[in-house]
């Protein structure tokens, strides 16, 4: 499929302009730009500048708002519950994680549930900002119901990605990001634009039955827990998800399972909520409340060194660390631009028409 290149800096102008044609003060819109400039930097195109229509469509819905009083409703001096009020996810994050770091800086750790927010983007973001601090940090939210628990044939649960991070010393964080489905609903995004199927068991039809049609969600099928079935490890899945689920939104008195409002404008949320809005959990913990900070680094170093030296089945293979294949994206798209797919471009520069604010390009 056809690509264009734009530098980094063209497109954090673009979309701090979409953000304040929102009506976002300009301190949550240089945020927001930030969280979804760093998913498309790290290489996860699905969640970067390609939500941004859904953003603005949910805005002129009047399900996002712009100018959020976000602020802590419920506290300890360790734990805290954050109400986002009704806020862009990408700027009520951020806040939270911010009180999260500042409760682990004076107790050793902080955790932090979330109502009322929206789509926050990647959650390694948000994770990422405690180990900038030395600490471990911790990033979850639920989202709106498109994963079938198993066994069932019904939409249940979100796609609920949950972040470990973990500082190292002479290499990049250690960084565990990942959806608790089988695939993150944006990856079948990506194959509806390319027009390619998608792998067996990432979804089912609405009969129940497994499907590589990227286009099922459409056609009121669902997503499957992170090991397709129960004959591959589906329950653990869907014990993830379920956890994801209730210490987002159980907890913090946001909206749960199929209560879930849904991301895209065109579909209602449910008429009769059990909480407010799409829930997240945070968690920072000081390395040094546990062994020197130190020690924690050079033994972390001397962990990812020897998985990295790991047999492997092929030798043109070799073991991964997680996070570190976005740490390589973001070093070369720093120096070399970001990619748009022509459908994304197109979509953006609609976008851009729409709202009165400079193209991306033809």
């Amino acid at each position: 499929m056809t690509s264009h290149t734009f530098t980094e800096e063209r497109l954090r102008n673009f979309t701090r302009n979409v953000f304040l044609k929102m009506g976002c003060p300009p301190a949550d819109a240089d945020l927001a730009t930030d969280v979804l400039l760093s998913s498309d930097l790290r290489g996860i195109d699905s969640h970067g500048v390609a939500r941004l229509s859904g953003y603005i469509r949910l805005w002129e819905k009047q399900r996002i708002n712009a100018t959020p009083n976000v602020r802590v409703v419920h506290e300890t001096p360790t734990t805290a519950t954050v109400d986002g009020d009704g806020g862009l996810g990408l700027v009520v994050a951020p806040f939270a994680m911010k009180v999260a770091i500042e409760k682990a800086a004076i107790y050793g750790t902080g955790w932090v549930a979330v109502k009322n927010s929206n789509h926050f983007g990647i959650a390694g973001y948000h994770a990422l900002m405690a180990v900038e601090k030395d600490m471990i940090g911790i990033s979850m939210t639920n989202a709106s119901p498109l994963v079938a628990p198993t066994y069932a044939n019904e939409r249940l649960l979100g796609t609920n990605p949950m972040c470990y991070a973990f500082p190292a010393g002479k290499y990049p964080p250690v960084v565990v990001d990942m959806a608790t489905a089988a695939a993150a609903n944006g990856k079948l995004e990506i194959a509806q634009r390319a027009n390619l199927p998608i792998p067996e068991g990432w979804a089912q039809d609405k009969n129940g039955k497994t499907s590589t049609d990227p286009n099922e969600l459409k056609a009121g099928g669902s997503l499957l827990p992170l090991g397709s079935d129960k004959d591959h490890g589906s329950h653990k899945g869907y014990g993830l998800s379920a956890t994801v689920d209730i210490l987002t939104a159980v907890l913090s008195g946001a909206n749960y399972g199929p209560w879930v409002p849904p991301f895209v404008a065109f579909l209602e949320p449910p008429s009769d909520p059990v909480g407010e809005g799409i829930g997240h959990f945070f968690g920072a913990m000081r390395v040094d409340g546990f062994r020197p900070t130190a020690d924690f680094k050079q033994h972390l170093d001397n962990w990812i060194e020897r998985f990295k030296s790991a047999k492997t089945v092929d030798p043109t293979k070799k073991v991964i660390i997680p996070g570190e294949p976005e740490y390589a994206f973001e070093q070369e798209r720093r120096v070399s631009g970001i990619p748009l797919v022509e459908p994304v471009l197109l979509d953006l520069n609609e976008l851009a028409d729409k709202l009165g604010i400079e193209r991306l390009g033809n």
